[in-house]
């Protein structure tokens, strides 16, 4: 599977997104001043650096900033939305609205739009993708239906219910959200269901942010190569988002990036399935792990086979973060640079202290040959949603991570 995608799956991916650009920026006027282009900027953050004790030795901190992403809130923007763009552009084609030269502009006219309301596109989310899906359809048209696991936060169901899409909830986790998705939609020849745990065309729609990346680099004058490597931190639930990443930067940047996975330690599905490569399908319940956590976006008790089968020759390695983790890097991070993520967000934020401070980092950067290359190194922190978070959510973020802070002589004279 891994070799069925290339480089040009991904500019034809970006291609599309382009395509869609002007009916995005007249959809949703955030966009409008990007051309449609949906993208999160690149943010140096030397004062949360200071508040980890990174030492400046070891490379520059910077940040992705996905949890600002447009019209979905979070990484899973890109992907979704994709998904959601190519079904349509297929549907429109097929039924001879547009061709190739065609303004993707008549996709928002009533004739359009009333092909798109025989349709219902569904998925199953923890939240996140759910966002991303429910909002991108209803505002094309389609029904949209998101089945949310009994972990997803009550504010996100919320905000989808007030763009007009149906919310069903499950008393069950992600994967049983996903199952009650797909089954329903298989049964309905008008329902298309946005499969996070199987789709290429998510996978490819995560992958354009590495395009785009190699830009911001050039422009923030970033180089990577031989003597400048890139270290990348990225959350982890089903795989789908972070796995898409991971090989669009891979594609561009080569052996010169090392991507590295973040998981919750009460559901590290992706690392539990690395660590038993004969065991397809094995989950965190068959080892004795609950899946509970407040990374919600991370609570996903199986990985996906496709991210898996992409990931085993690309992959650096996978670490857990407990969630006291979180809460203080979320609090160090407002604290420090003013920026807000929710929880699940700062799962990869331990990354570089792990890298360069355990056994096991410190023996990959030998093993790579990178132990006196770091003082040129970048570590770029990818997070991953916060934009949408409710301000009494997020007092309540703060007040946790504050608490934990507090708690913890080491960061508490750090801060000072």
């Amino acid at each position: 599977m891994a070799s069925s995608i290339s480089y040009v799956d991904m500019e034809r991916t970006a291609d599309r997104l382009h395509r869609f650009g002007p009916l995005l920026a007249e959809l949703f006027p955030e966009v409008a001043q990007f051309g449609g282009m949906i993208e999160s900027d690149l943010i140096s953050i030397p004062s949360f650096a200071r508040a980890l004790s990174h030492p400046p030795e070891a490379g520059a901190l910077w940040i992705k900033a996905d949890h600002a992403l447009p019209i979905a809130g979070s990484i899973k923007a890109r992907g979704g939305i994709h998904e959601v763009l190519e079904f349509a552009e297929k549907l429109a084609l097929d039924h001879g609205l547009i061709d190739s030269d065609s303004d993707y502009l008549q996709l928002g006219l009533p004739k359009a739009r009333a092909l798109f309301g025989r349709y219902q596109v569904a998925v199953g989310s923890t939240g996140n993708l759910g966002m991303s899906i429910g909002t991108i359809a209803a505002a094309l048209g389609f029904k949209a239906v998101v089945h949310m696991s009994f972990n997803s936060k009550k504010w996100k169901k919320d905000r989808l219910r007030k763009l007009g899409v149906q919310v069903i909830e499950h008393a069950g986790d992600y994967e049983k959200a996903v199952d009650a998705g797909r089954r329903e939609a298989e049964a309905d020849p008008y329902s298309y269901f946005v499969d996070d745990e199987r789709s290429l065309s998510l996978f490819l729609g995560y992958s354009v942010a590495a395009l785009r990346l190699q830009s911001q680099f050039h422009q923030s004058g970033i180089g990577v190569d031989a003597r400048h490597p890139l270290f990348v931190y990225l959350p982890c639930g089903v795989g789908g988002a972070p796995s898409g990443i991971a090989f669009g930067l891979k594609q561009i940047f080569g052996d010169h990036v090392h991507c590295f996975f973040a998981e919750p330690t009460a559901s590290p599905c992706f690392l539990v399935r690395m660590l038993h490569p004969d065991h397809a399908g094995i989950s965190v319940y068959d080892i004795g792990l609950d899946g509970n956590t407040e990374a919600d976006g991370l609570a996903v008790p199986r990985a996906s086979e496709l991210a898996i089968d992409m990931m085993w020759p690309l992959l650096s390695g996978v670490f857990t973060v407990k969630d006291d983790d979180l809460f203080r890097s979320l609090y160090l991070l407002n604290e420090t640079e003013g920026i807000k993520i929710e929880p699940s967000a700062a799962a990869g934020f331990n990354g570089p202290q792990m890298l360069l401070n355990s056994e096991a980092g410190r023996h990959y950067l030998a093993a790579n040959n990178l132990t006196n290359k770091m003082s040129g190194a970048t570590h770029l922190l990818w997070s991953t949603g916060g934009l949408f978070v409710p301000d009494d959510e997020y007092v309540g973020f703060l007040a946790r991570g504050k608490t934990i802070v507090a708690g913890d002589r080491n960061f508490a004279l750090t801060i000072a």
